[in-house]
């Protein structure tokens, strides 16, 4: 772990004292760890952005140094303003480089279905991103799974991704996350022709059952 932000610790509070903060290109943060306090923090706004945009994003181990000490954390959430996209405070949480962690691991699809190449269908990304456990410094950056080889109504489950050595799955292996399907227009076509075929293909009443029905009617009458 090579990245290493220098940071200071935050003695104003409220929405006067972080306005101050932000007008100087720095943010709010609050760093969490088990058997530690939490402690406030203010850290400047390029390198949490910097962090959210290399390639492990959320994922990204990295160091606080405050004065003599470095603790190893890991962005555990971030407060984005909904009109502006700003971005307005960040929670930080200390990282045990001992101890396994859970994190959300990106999914990236890899190749063109035969089902949509040859078949007509496309596919239909469900799954973004699976749940793995592992020690913080075998983080993968993504998880490539191939779709190639998909037919129509085919799918690759959380189950089927090969998990390299040291981590563990927590997505549940049925959760499906690509399936070829056929378009929507298709689909409804295809339900059509069913019923069509269903309602012609339903069995006339025997002459026999209608001939015992007609002579009992006026019997009923009477």
């Amino acid at each position: 772990m090579s990245l290493v932000i220098s940071t200071e610790k935050r003695d104003a509070f409220g929405k006067n004292a972080s306005y101050r903060i932000r007008r100087t290109g720095r943010i709010p943060a609050i760093l969490y760890g088990e058997g530690h306090d939490s402690l406030p923090l203010v850290l400047a706004k390029k390198d949490v952005i910097q962090i959210l945009k290399s390639e492990l994003g959320l994922n990204t181990l990295f160091k606080v140094a405050f004065g003599a000490e470095e603790r190893d954390v890991m962005i555990k959430d971030i407060q984005i303003d909904p009109v502006s996209d700003e971005l307005l405070h960040a929670d930080l949480i200390q990282i045990d480089m001992t101890k396994s962690i859970r994190v959300a691991v990106p999914v990236e699809l890899v190749g063109e279905a035969v089902g949509v190449k040859t078949e007509g269908g496309f596919i239909d990304f469900m799954t973004r991103e699976l749940s793995v456990e592992c020690l913080p410094a075998l983080i993968p950056e993504h998880f490539a799974v191939d779709v190639t080889a998909l037919h129509l109504h085919q799918s690759v489950k959380a189950g089927d991704v090969a998990m390299p050595g040291g981590i563990k799955l927590i997505t549940e292996p049925g959760v499906v996350i690509a399936l070829v399907q056929m378009p929507a227009e298709e689909k409804a076509e295809a339900a059509a022709v069913v019923v069509e075929e269903g309602a012609e293909a339903a069995p006339a009443e025997p002459e026999l059952i209608k001939k015992e029905r007609a002579e009992k009617e006026p019997e009923e009458k009477e």
